[in-house]
């Protein structure tokens, strides 16, 4: 290794850092064999489809940033009046659940052995379908099974879809993210603020209770009505129990104690349970009056 500038000086390289020069090209593989084959799977043809994912990724990306995602009320576990449904792409799944050969006693077969066989096969299909041939409507075996999957899965979704809205009509219910849209655009209709989420029961809610050192209030208190209004006459909106703040506007006393002893919608007639309960005809009679108060101020 040189360490002065005299020309006599012995040099040493301790290492060669030089680039080699390749003494061969590399030449394309000859794939006139295989018919419908003209490249190498890597890096060519795993390149290929690499891009084609990333525009399909970024479609799918601004599709969901495009529209924001609908949301429903807070979970509620009472509430009876609630459809769940599972994502559009587990739609036939939840369809097949619900057929005889595939629930109750034979649930293990919906759950594992129909799942199983199904993803079981398409891993093997490599293996199992070893052809040359990639046109479609030359591997018939392959192809039939295919358009049968497709046909299957497109059936059973529009199917569990269409059993949904026959639910929905049949029970009369709004499904809650748009039942929540409507009072988000009604309350900014009304003059609210519009930033915020749309509390269910709007204007029901607002209303005070008017009052509350009435007998009939601690009447209301020991009878079955407070177990699903609640102490505070707010009731569940979302899950079709009304408040009873302002109910007095809708409803006379006649009115109030027609719905306790008839019922009313999923409501049960609730006049023998509270006496059953304790309570006589005429704290009845008191409540019912009481509630009738309970108007806008």
């Amino acid at each position: 290794m040189a360490h002065g500038h005299k020309s006599d000086e012995k040099i040493v390289f301790v290492g060669d850092s030089r680039v080699r020069a390749k003494s061969s090209r590399m030449i394309p593989q000859d794939f006139s064999a295989y018919p419908g084959k003209s490249e190498v799977f890597i890096p060519n043809f795993l390149l290929k489809e690499w891009m084609v994912g990333v525009v399909v990724m970024v479609g799918v990306l601004t599709l969901v940033m495009s529209e924001a995602a609908p949301l429903g009320y807070p979970a509620d576990p009472t509430n009876t009046q609630f459809i769940p449904m599972p994502d559009w792409y587990f739609l036939f799944m939840y369809q097949l659940l619900k057929y005889p050969y595939t629930s109750n006693h034979f649930v293990v077969m919906g759950t594992l052995a129909v799942p199983a066989i199904l993803f079981g096969g398409l891993m093997m299909a490599p293996f199992l379908d070893t052809g040359k041939e990639r046109r479609f409507y030359k591997r018939p075996i392959a192809s039939s099974l295919m358009f049968l999957s497709l046909i299957a899965c497109a059936y059973l979704t529009v199917t569990s879809w269409h059993h949904y809205e026959l639910e929905l009509k049949e029970k009369n219910i709004i499904p809650e993210h748009i039942k929540r849209e409507e009072e988000l655009h009604a309350a900014k209709g009304a003059g609210g603020e519009g930033g915020g989420t749309a509390k269910p029961g709007g204007a029901a809610q607002a209303a005070a209770i008017v009052a509350p050192d009435d007998p009939g209030a601690e009447i209301f208190k020991k009878a079955t009505c407070v177990s699903c209004h609640g102490g505070e006459l707010k009731g569940m909106p979302s899950s079709g129990i009304p408040a009873l703040r302002g109910i007095g506007d809708k409803k006379d006393k006649a009115a109030i104690m027609n719905v306790i002893q008839k019922g009313q919608g999923n409501m049960s007639p609730q006049y023998d349970d509270n006496i059953k309960k304790g309570l006589t005809a005429a704290d009845m009679d008191k409540l019912a009056d009481w509630l009738s108060r309970q108007k806008k101020q």
